[in-house]
């Protein structure tokens, strides 16, 4: 199977985006990265500080890791911005092998203690980016792999998909990706193009240094057992590499353990835990399919 030479993260400024376009970076690729920050500060952690990270730093340390990174400023809030990104990918590139859908908005309201009722109703801004841009973006990365015969489309979720996870807007955010790797990969049977969605555990990433501060207590165990967002990324190149890979396609996969398939492993070589025993499993859909 050829090895896939062009992917593109969405939500690449910082956290689990950033890390993930480094590792595929690692492996020699050309990495597309967006997002909307492109001035250090731009973005506001959760206590209201100015986050580090821009589109530009992030492609700037993928092309330092070996690959070649191209930063594109886009709102994937805007269907024209992203119609914009897909053509320039088009007429830049042969074709695209990985889409990795991790754009979010994320409310700074999302991890404090309260129902979701006494939050802000903007909250519900990651049903817009974050579930329906990630269906926008595999609309056209389908379209442009589809002819080819090949490419994978790959979704971070979490076990929020499952169990209460900072809110409604949230796990249905999380449900709602489980979903499309799922049904996606029913219409894309045959084409040689596959979908996952991966669950990943606590992220070692900008925000969650933040919140380690804000709030100790519940954090001390937090870097302990937590992933680097570069482990996600080594997963999904290997995804995308296997050649017996489309046997996956259509499921929901914790990164903890399909890990294993491929040999892979984390900071320091240890695999993180899966966290299955305490915050459950991926759902069991009906393989019945409805025309």
């Amino acid at each position: 199977m050829e090895a896939p030479s062009v992917a593109l993260v969405t939500g690449a400024s910082r956290g689990a985006g950033r890390g993930i376009a480094l590792a595929l970076g690692e492996k020699g690729m050309t990495v597309y990265v967006t997002g909307r920050s492109e001035t250090e500060g731009s973005a506001l952690g959760w206590d209201g500080t100015p986050l580090p990270g821009t589109i530009h730093q992030t492609a700037e340390e993928i092309t330092a890791a070996g690959g070649k990174g191209i930063a594109v400023a886009c709102d994937h809030s805007d269907d024209d911005q992203v119609a914009a990104l897909f053509e320039r990918i088009a007429r830049e590139e042969e074709g695209l092998d990985i889409l990795f859908n991790s754009a979010t908005y994320m409310h700074p309201q999302l991890i404090e203690d309260k129902p979701f009722y006494e939050k802000e109703l903007a909250a519900v801004e990651i049903l817009n980016v974050g579930l329906r841009s990630a269906y926008v973006a595999s609309w056209h990365a389908a379209r442009l792999m589809v002819p080819r015969g090949r490419g994978l489309i790959a979704f971070g979720s979490s076990f929020g998909a499952t169990c209460y996870m900072h809110g409604p807007g949230y796990g249905a955010q999380k449900a709602g990706l489980d979903k499309f790797a799922h049904d996606m990969a029913v219409d894309l049977d045959g084409t040689g193009v596959r979908t996952v969605s991966i669950w990943m555990g606590p992220l070692l990433t900008e925000r969650a240094r933040i919140a380690a501060e804000l709030h100790p207590e519940l954090y001390r165990e937090f870097h302990a057992m937590a992933e680097t967002p570069e482990f996600t990324g080594r997963i999904v190149h290997a995804l995308a590499s296997d050649p017996e890979g489309g046997e996956l396609s259509g499921q929901t996969l914790i990164g903890a353990e399909i890990c294993n398939r491929y040999g892979i492993t984390d900071r320091d070589g240890r695999v993180p835990p899966s966290h299955r025993d305490m915050l459950g499993a991926p759902l069991n859909f009906s393989p019945a399919i409805v025309r």
